[in-house]
């Protein structure tokens, strides 16, 4: 599922209010980051992560390659933090009710 800009701008207001919850420091994306993201993705949906200074990826590299791992989408990059979202396959858990997409009109 691709984000649409106004899903994106949707999501970007949660996560302004929603703390740090993954740091990644100098060992990089290691299996135990990937999944502690991926059980927090399923119990949120959204989580915003850190590069720290001391890691060897950017705050990008990280976004790019975590969304891959845990099959999420990327929503934002901010200097050294990146949200993450992963819409929860089971309609009845979702926590968060994105905006339709609106279809193209061709004229």
């Amino acid at each position: 599922m691709e984000l649409t800009s106004k899903q994106r701008a949707q999501l970007r207001a949660i996560a302004n209010s929603i703390d740090t919850i993954v740091q990644i420091g100098k060992d990089g994306i290691t299996e135990n980051l990937v999944r502690q993201a991926d059980s927090a993705l399923q119990a949120r949906e959204i989580i915003k992560c850190r590069v720290l200074d001391n890691s060897l990826l950017s705050a990008r590299e990280a976004c790019e390659e975590l969304g891959r791992l845990t099959g999420s989408q990327p929503v934002q990059v901010i200097g050294t933090r990146f949200v993450l979202y992963r819409q929860q396959p089971d309609k009845s858990k979702r926590k968060i009710q994105l905006v339709k997409a609106e279809k193209r009109r061709t004229e």
